[in-house]
């Protein structure tokens, strides 16, 4: 039976942190151009200056911001690594200013990562942060470019302690794996190739069905306990399937009526966003769920695997400082131009300015100031004044990532160089102290103003030679319009 919504779990998720991009694709917008493909609804678009790394530092953020806890490691898992042969989570790591004692790591390769890195994470006995960052995209006019989306979602699972109580506590597990060739990609290639999709959605269904026993099995727990299933995987065929089979065997049952078990997967509004899903839907559940209520998460991805998540009575009382829920995320999105969006994705290459492209950065500079380059760290003088970037002979230091600013004055720059232009410099001086020349980004010119709001953000601000250069832009809090104009 399942347990009590009172009793006290020791182990779970303690919180969740979500990133969905501003930009938003009608996919309505992409047979007019592409000639096919498309359909309804939108898509989250990840911004030029914006890549797996940083969503994941963005969400990342949120989920830290409403926990005491520090995480002891992070892992992050996506199909669209900024590198190669090298480790994506030490940049988040960085970023999030975690303790040089925090392991970082990376899983890549496949969206089954994500749950490998939860059920890592919830193997181990201190926290762990779990973060799923993905860019999904395909050919123009294919079915995964309309039905992929781009976004970060963490989940920091560990002990509950007086102050970190838990949300969700880990129920069960249940796992399938199979080896079957329904989608590749070969490394270096821009889209995944996919077999014919009854293959693989027999195959699919029939894994979910198998996970989602094993895991009632293994948690004791009987089918009418479950009073929430989240289903999604990058087969969207196969999850609807599995959605329909779930539905049936609810109305077998006679539990409660056909589908209302099922969780909105988001894909109408967001799209699939790869290894970020699962940790989504989770998120996205908890927001509403009731103490007591038990969600399956099923994922379908190289076979399935099943997490039974039950809430406790924390979930009506999260501090709310850095959460922004997901329906307000999904609400904050901005429309985004077909066209604009091939540029973004380097499959409509424009004429750039005819100015000197950005230098590799140095990574011994930028190894001296990691501090002030990923964490947004500034030092406080003994006379109380903020120094960004940080004074050398400062003993105190602050970390601005958090903070809010205002702009004192501004220019529109449309000569430099930029994937995206025009820039948007701005002077912006920060609450408690601290001024900063800083780029502004997902800006819409009419929304620009002096007194404007800034929230600093985690962006790239360029690449070359293949060395990506981070650093902290300014984003406007609250503002409207058209990323395609």
């Amino acid at each position: 039976m399942v347990a009590a919504a009172d009793d006290s779990p020791q182990f779970g998720v303690l919180s969740t942190g979500v990133w969905l991009p501003q930009a938003r694709l009608d996919r309505t917008t992409i047979a007019s151009i592409a000639g096919s493909g498309g359909g309804r609804g939108t898509r989250t678009v990840a911004s030029y200056d914006e890549d797996t790394t940083t969503m994941a530092v963005e969400a990342g953020r949120r989920a830290l911001c409403d926990c005491a806890q520090l995480p002891h490691s992070v892992w992050l898992a996506t199909t669209a690594p900024s590198y190669a042969d090298r480790t994506n989570a030490t940049g988040v790591h960085a970023a999030l200013q975690l303790s040089a004692h925090a392991g970082a790591y990376d899983l890549a390769g496949s969206t089954r990562a994500v749950m490998a890195a939860l059920r890592a994470g919830c193997a181990m006995s201190a926290p762990t942060l779990v973060i799923g960052s993905d860019m999904r995209t395909g050919l123009p006019g294919s079915g995964d470019e309309a039905y992929g989306g781009d976004g970060a979602a963490a989940l920091l699972v560990g002990p509950q302690t007086s102050s970190s109580p838990v949300l969700a506590a880990v129920a069960g597990w249940g796992c399938v794996t199979d080896e079957f060739v329904d989608r590749w990609r070969s490394p270096g290639d821009r889209s995944s190739k996919v077999w014919e999709e009854r293959f693989g959605e027999r195959h699919y269904v029939e894994a979910g069905r198998n996970a989602y026993a094993d895991a009632l099995t293994n948690s004791g727990l009987a089918d009418s306990d479950i009073t929430a299933i989240a289903i999604t995987g990058p087969h969207q065929r196969a999850v609807a399937s599995a959605a329909k089979t779930f539905a049936a065997k609810t109305v077998a049952a006679n539990t409660v009526s056909a589908g209302a078990r099922l969780v909105d997967d988001l894909t109408s509004k967001v799209g699939y966003t790869g290894t970020a899903h699962p940790l989504l839907l989770v998120a996205s559940w908890l927001e509403s769920a009731a103490p007591g209520a038990v969600l399956a998460l099923v994922s379908l991805a190289d076979g399935a695997d099943v997490v039974l998540l039950q809430a406790t009575s924390a979930v009506h009382d999260r501090p709310g400082r850095g959460h922004k829920p997901v329906q307000a995320s999904i609400a904050d999105g901005v429309p985004l131009t077909y066209q604009r969006y091939l540029t973004w994705r380097g499959m409509l290459p424009l004429e750039p300015p005819r100015r000197p492209e950005p230098g590799r950065v140095s990574a011994s500079a930028a190894t001296r100031t990691t501090a002030w380059k990923f964490g947004f760290v500034a030092s406080r003088g003994d006379n109380g004044d903020v120094h960004l970037p940080p004074h050398p002979e400062d003993a105190d230091h602050q970390n601005m990532a958090g903070v809010l600013g205002r702009i004192v004055t501004f220019t529109i720059d449309r000569l430099s160089y930029s994937q995206s232009p025009p820039v948007v410099f701005a002077v912006v001086d920060f609450d408690g102290g601290g001024r900063l020349p800083i780029e502004l980004t997902d800006v819409n010119l009419d929304q620009v103003h002096i007194g404007a709001v800034v929230e600093p953000t985690f962006r790239r601000l360029h690449s070359s030679d293949g060395i990506h250069n981070y650093f902290w832009k300014g984003r406007l809090v609250s503002q409207g319009g058209d990323h395609g104009q």
